[in-house]
């Protein structure tokens, strides 16, 4: 059997080496959800590319589905657990922003059978515009939240959450980091369970909460995390490390608690260590006991210092004396990753121990090293669609246009030799902003994804049309969900699970707003020039959109290779134009790496000499 087949099917007792994100997949199927869904998100989206194909091994499958969007793909699972089948939905941290809204309400009205939520945070922005701390949509909401530490934990922590959502009748989060969710270990297969659905009884006072339904649900809520607590106390997810006597102590949590351990090994110290799983609400009992008789204890967390401020309130609460310690002391840091040296050294310096890793050393070394290494910053792929459109765009505007960008690949058209991103704040917000800009007087364009146009550009371009909003939208669509993994969307006339569906496409938009549009292939620089110079000639108020539509290069096949003549005078428009990565320079001419180029032809089109010609037929899958 394959890996996807493995976890599909493996069986109790079962070892196998997954990814955080492929164990989440596996908690889920073992909990025998029916109803599963997501909206594509780096770090989640392993969990959705692997029940996308673990969804079709079953005689009886389970549902899954790529939804549009994460406040869609909520709805759809919450509603199911209001039905009565165990659902799931699962997406990045900021997609739970988007989901909020639906997010609130269903604490209220509840589900019957479990509903889990899983939200996967980015500490350092390694695919994001932020950091968020998503624990904070615990307390907001008034949720349950399990914080796994390694791939096992996020198996066991997705499983148990289900039992814990269908105990107390209210969805329950799952918070991952990046490095859980990318870490591959050794995880112990459990059973797969056989859980019977449920009837959807109609209940109005219950699931449709208008004021006098919502003050009454919100009591029972607070009630339900009461029980909640009780349920924190006995949790095998929160447990003491060490016995040992010692008047210092850690609590840890999520990544942070594999770093306590391997810094405290490091330090050649045993202290015992409180680990927390469920995160909310906390096990105060259990808290106050660990604080007893110890002087001070240190609090490591990842981003903000939420248990160190929970804590320390459960200290003066039970008139402990003991010093809680942590972030706002500055021993961590608020902003991105810890690790085992910052661990290390915030443990050093809290309890006095005097063994810190010299930083400065370890960043002049790193320095050394750069030195030597090139830099390599993110670039487009060779062959990418999105260079020809940049080009085409760039050529035909004035360089004081604000481009207003978005979420995708083409975010890397702020880069050289583009330069085209001036403004972005997320998913769809690249017609909204450069609506406001037009506003200015200033001329703006807006580039958006095909993905995110469905996500969340359909009200704005709604917006723009119905107050006149002067914008050029430029849908870059290159017929998949690009960046997070070649997902299907709406524009691909797939499913997630393969089945054929309606394509759809944002000209169907443009026609039903009456919108004037375009549709080129940004292979073809001229005469994409020429139809796109037409629509710029347009009379009237409102938006105006160019769809440039051509397949991403990483799943296009490629049917040819080109190569650098004598001709070549080593002017170097052909690299100033498109920054191809497969366009170098040899002996101060061009030269294109043959195993990179994608037979694009764009850097043909560009070179005004003429010296860049197809030289052989290549055919790769």
């Amino acid at each position: 059997m394959n890996l996807y087949e493995r976890i599909a099917l493996g069986e109790k007792g079962e070892k196998l080496f997954l990814l955080g994100n492929e164990a989440i997949a596996r908690g889920i199927i073992e909990a025998d959800a029916q109803i599963v869904t997501t909206y594509p998100g780096t770090p989640s989206s392993e969990i959705g590319n692997t029940l996308a194909v673990t969804s079709r091994l079953y005689d009886k499958p389970y549902y899954f589905e790529f939804s549009v969007n994460e406040k869609v793909a909520f709805e759809v699972a919450a509603s199911a657990a209001a039905a009565g089948y165990r659902s799931a939905t699962f997406m990045k941290h900021v997609g739970l922003n988007v989901a909020s809204d639906a997010l609130m309400t269903s604490a209220y009205i509840g589900v019957t059978s479990g509903f889990v939520v899983i939200t996967c945070d980015d500490p350092n922005c390694w695919s994001s515009q932020n950091e968020q701390d998503n624990r904070f949509y615990a307390y907001l909401a008034n949720l349950p939240l399990l914080e796994p530490s390694n791939p096992q934990e996020a198996k066991d922590m997705t499983k148990e959450a289900f039992s814990i959502s269908e105990k107390l009748e209210v969805p329950v989060l799952v918070r991952s980091t990046t490095r859980v969710s990318h870490t591959r270990g050794v995880v112990f297969l459990g059973g797969i369970e056989n859980i019977p659905t449920k009837k959807f009884v109609k209940n109005p006072t219950r699931f449709v909460p208008v004021p006098a339904v919502a003050r009454g649900r919100h009591k029972i809520l607070l009630k339900k995390m009461s029980e909640a607590k009780e349920l924190s106390e006995k949790s095998i997810f929160n447990f003491v490390e060490s016995n040992k006597e010692n008047i210092y102590g850690v609590v840890a949590c999520g990544a942070a608690y594999s770093y306590t351990l391997e810094a405290l090994k490091n330090l050649d110290v045993e202290i015992p260590v409180l680990k927390l799983g469920m995160t909310h609400p906390l096990p105060e009992r259990k808290i106050v006991d660990f604080l007893k008789n110890k002087d001070k204890v240190v609090i490591v967390e990842e981003l903000e210092p939420i248990l160190e401020t929970q804590i320390r309130a459960i200290a003066q609460r039970n008139k402990l004396g003991t010093e809680i310690v942590g972030k706002n002391e500055g021993f961590f840091p608020r902003v991105s990753e810890l690790n085992v040296v910052y661990v290390l050294n915030g443990l050093s310096a809290a309890l006095n121990l005097g063994k810190e890793i010299d930083l400065a050393k370890m960043r002049e070394s790193m320095e050394e090293v750069r030195s030597i290494v090139p830099n390599r910053p993110p670039v487009l792929c060779p062959g990418c669609p999105h260079m020809g459109s940049y080009h085409i765009i760039k050529r035909l505007l004035p360089p004081k246009t604000i481009w207003s960008s978005d979420i995708g690949c083409y975010s890397l058209g702020m880069n050289e030799p583009f330069k085209m991103a001036d403004i972005l704040y997320c998913m769809g917000s690249s017609i909204g902003a450069a609506s406001g800009i037009a506003k200015t007087g200033s001329k703006a364009v807006a580039f958006i994804g095909d993905s995110t146009f469905w996500h969340a550009g359909l009200p704005e371009l709604v917006n723009a049309v119905y107050n006149k909003h002067d914008v050029l939208v430029v849908v870059l669509d290159n017929l998949t969900t690009a960046m997070t993994g070649h997902q299907v969307n709406p524009g691909t006339g797939k499913t997630a699970r393969g089945e054929t569906t309606k394509v759809l496409t944002p000209e169907f938009i443009a026609e039903a707003l009456g919108i004037p549009f375009v549709t080129v292939d940004p292979y073809e620089i001229n005469r994409s020039i020429k139809l796109v110079k037409e629509l710029l000639k347009r009379k009237g108020e409102g938006p105006a959109l160019i769809v440039f539509r051509q397949k991403c290069a990483l799943i296009r096949p490629v049917s040819k290779i080109f190569e650098v003549t004598d001709k070549c005078t080593g002017c170097q428009i052909c690299i100033n134009s498109l920054g191809c990565p497969a366009l170098t320079l040899k002996n101060g001419r061009v030269f294109i790496l043959g195993n990179l180029c994608r037979g694009c032809s764009l850097c043909a089109q560009v070179c005004p000499f003429d010296a860049i010609k197809e030289v052989r037929k290549r055919v790769k899958g």
